[in-house]
């Protein structure tokens, strides 16, 4: 385990006192008048983080004498998330308790319906049809796709591609390649600084693009969004905001800049140009880290300030205004999050983004602290310098279809149905979706569903009967967030917490009685073994004799963590783990590199936006004209498809209003309440309207992840998926075939209901 580290326990292990409470506790914390005749039951408190999203706020959890989670609200001691919690992640007692929770392993029937089956049977009659297929097809005929369910779950992160890999299939899937796979993209494109970005919870300046923290809880600080911009804001920190619209963030802003969705390419281009030409660059930095500088500057001449304010309909005092604050007001990161990733040219945007942070010199400089080096994640030497552009995808293993490399060890999910779809060797004919809803979450809906109807095997790791699980042949459902011990999504922990902080949650709850819910560990070592497979976990094989716990992948996960696993586990708030401060190394100038800030592909691009005739109230797209743009969007009550079968969530949320301008909707005659349609190039939904005053004139917007399956859908139960106003076929980005998911051309008009069925 390495070298002792030296713990900072920031709350001493506490003892929480058993409390008698009513029998209904409800989720609020709030205590209701005992029935007569009903006993109280003697209830105690345990600490735990939720695993909701990437806030992992820290929560008090009540247990009965069973066990079982009966009430459950924030700890206002949480040295990380100051006593944070928010609306969906304290709906875990429906979550664990519910109806809607399936507690033992479905096999779907010839009519479609679902029985019970023992788990042991599940498997072997699944790994039965594995074998068969890998014996007919090989091991490219199976894929997997895993989303937040997987992600969030630090036992069983890399369990999917660690199966995968002892299967010897490359076709893993999952939801990042949908959501910000352009960040790899622009760094396998520009290179990567090893000691960092500029941290945001210590900057002079930070510039958000399409993102909003205070509801999807990525982008700044995450540990208690609200608070710690507030705190931000009073030493000093300048905000520059710049979004379709005025988001809860953008109320903190210095600038807001409120563009048409889709422009970001556009109005960043035009940032750069103003910078190169007033010479506020980095000039030191880039001379002697920028490779082709001259050439960033010759491309993205085309985007004058009248060129960007009137295509992107923002005005050029703002623009200067917001470029001059970045460029000019010290040090501080410009960050996107799904907006420009999701949007028309996100692999540009997101490069972009990263050269605006290159030429201001927004890097962790030779000798300054590195404020999270990890903890669970490895340390290693960070030497003030750029690796290279990598370009990965240009390696490797390639897909059947338009011939993808790989990102992060992942296939594309834009080109998913495809693989399946398509006949050839090397067809999906087995698909294992872990934690993930692709029918609801993937693109061009109508196909995705097809693709897996068209599956021989689909398997769902999944505790509900989400729109993926209805297609599936056999449904494992596992044990819930408290049922499991735990540790933060530790393959991302750097983006959680800006200090070298961890915590071990153990199980806090057992699940339901009669229940048969299995540990995700379990699952895979068990269809390994029968299959004759040498499993691994994060590159270590496990004895294939004795089933690994949940405890033993932890173990596996934290073996380069400072300290000892016990001494990990002993802090029940957690603790930051300082073994010493790093600090970035000096350059070494035999393997030192330089950023590529315009290479041929990216230069291409730029001409490609650069080209383009658009305007407001007149978007070009496949030979169509349109007026609007759609912009997805999170709702804070809910996580993408997470929560949408609880009464709580479906009580604030039943279904997703298409948000308008007030003046948009005078001029289309729509009223509140009223339906309308939303039409694209490739499909068409209806939905209610809804007066939106935040969203500027010219953009229509939904949030996305509800919807059910594309025949069996009633707008007024389940919303309406923003996926069926997309194609797969076209619109793909190169490199990592992210399809266009929001800044989507539309026309809007007034319809009539019922809709979506």
């Amino acid at each position: 385990m390495g070298g002792r580290a030296k713990s900072v326990n920031i709350h001493k292990a506490i003892r929480l006192p058993l409390r008698a409470v009513n029998d209904t506790i409800g989720a609020d914390g709030m205590e209701w008048p005992r029935m007569p005749g009903r006993p109280i039951i003697a209830t105690h408190e345990k600490l735990s983080f939720c695993r909701t999203c990437m806030g992992h706020c820290g929560v008090v959890l009540t247990v009965d004498e069973n066990e079982q989670l009966v009430d459950i609200r924030a700890d206002r001691e949480d040295p990380q998330t100051l006593g944070f919690a928010c609306f969906k992640g304290l709906q875990a007692v429906e979550a664990h308790n519910g109806e809607a929770r399936l507690l033992h392993p479905l096999k779907r029937q010839a009519d479609g319906s679902f029985m019970p089956i023992p788990l042991e049977q599940a498997l072997d009659e699944i790994a039965d049809r594995l074998r068969d297929i890998l014996s007919e097809d090989g091991p490219d005929a199976i894929a997997g796709y895993r989303g937040g369910g997987a992600f969030f779950n630090g036992s069983a992160a890399t369990l999917l591609a660690d199966f995968l890999g002892a299967a010897g299939s490359h076709k893993l899937f999952s939801s990042v390649t949908i959501d910000q796979s352009a960040k790899m993209v622009a760094m396998g494109r520009l290179g990567m600084w090893l000691p960092g970005i500029d941290p945001f919870h210590t900057a002079d300046v930070g510039m958000l693009v399409g993102c909003n923290p205070l509801v999807s809880v990525i982008g700044t600080d995450l540990r208690n969004p609200v608070k710690r911009l507030k705190e931000a804001k009073a030493r000093g920190m300048k905000l520059i905001i710049i979004d379709p619209r005025h988001t809860e963030t953008a109320r903190f802003a210095d600038v807001f800049l409120q563009p048409l969705p889709g422009e970001d390419c556009t109005i960043l281009a035009g940032m750069l140009r103003i910078i190169l030409e007033r010479g506020w660059e980095d000039k030191n930095f880039c001379a002697q880290h920028v490779a082709d500088l001259a050439g960033l500057k010759e491309a993205v001449a085309p985007f004058s300030p009248e060129y960007v304010t009137r295509r992107a309909d923002v005005s050029v005092e703002k623009l200067f205004e917001a470029t001059e604050i970045f460029a000019r007001s010290g040090r501080g990161p410009a960050i996107t999050a799904t907006g420009p990733n999701m949007s028309p040219h996100s692999n540009l945007a997101e490069h972009l983004v990263g050269c605006l942070n290159i030429i201001c010199g927004r890097y962790v400089r030779e000798g300054e602290r590195i404020c999270n080096p990890g903890v669970i994640y490895p340390r290693y030497p960070r030497p003030a310098q750029v690796v290279p552009a990598s370009r990965p995808w240009e390696n490797g293993p390639k897909s059947r279809i338009g011939g993808f490399g790989t990102l992060g060890g992942e296939m594309m999910t834009g080109i998913m149905a495809d693989e399946i779809l398509q006949p050839g060797p090397g067809r999906v004919r087995a698909m294992i979706s872990h934690g993930g809803n692709p029918a609801s979450s993937v693109p061009d809906q109508r196909k995705v569903v097809k693709a897996l109807r068209a599956l021989d095997l689909l398997v769902s790791l999944e505790p509900y009967m989400t729109p993926t699980a209805k297609l599936s042949h056999y449904i494992l459902p596992p044990k819930l967030q408290y049922e499991r011990p735990d540790l933060p999504l530790w393959l991302w922990e750097m983006l959680l917490f800006p200090i070298p902080f961890t915590r071990y949650a153990p199980a806090a709850a057992q699940p339901p009685e009669g229940s048969e819910v299995s540990d995700e560990v379990y699952v895979f070592w068990a269809l390994a073994k029968r299959l004759g497979l040498q499993m691994t976990i994060t590159g270590v094989p496990i004895d294939m004799e004795t089933p690994p716990t949940v405890e033993d992948s932890l173990k596996i996960a934290a073996r380069n963590a400072p300290v000892s696993w016990e001494e990990l586990k002993s802090h029940p708030r957690g603790a930051v783990f300082e073994e010493e401060p790093q600090y970035a190394l000096p350059a070494d100038p035999v393997t030192a590199g330089k950023f590529t800030v315009a290479p041929p592909d990216v230069v291409a691009e730029i001409v490609e936006v650069a080209a383009e005739s658009v305007a407001p109230g007149r978007v070009p797209s496949n030979g169509q004209l349109f007026t609007h743009r759609l912009a997805s969007r999170r709702h804070r009550d809910r996580f993408n498809s997470t929560g949408n079968l609880l009464s709580a969530v479906k009580k604030r949320v039943p279904y997703n209003v298409a948000y308008l301008n007030p003046d948009d909707m005078a001029e289309k005659s729509v009223a509140k309440g009223d339906w309308v349609e939303l039409t694209s190039d490739c499909g068409a939904v209806r939905a209610i309207a809804e007066d939106d005053a935040t969203l500027r004139p010219g953009v229509v917007s939904l949030i996305h992840g509800f919807g059910n399956l594309p025949d069996d859908n009633d707008y007024l139960t389940d919303g309406v998926s923003t996926n069926l106003l997309i194609s797969t076929d076209r619109d793909l980005q190169t490199i990592n075939a992210m399809p266009r998911m929001s800044g989507i051309p539309v026309n809007i008009r007034r319809a009539s209901g019922p809709a979506n069925r």
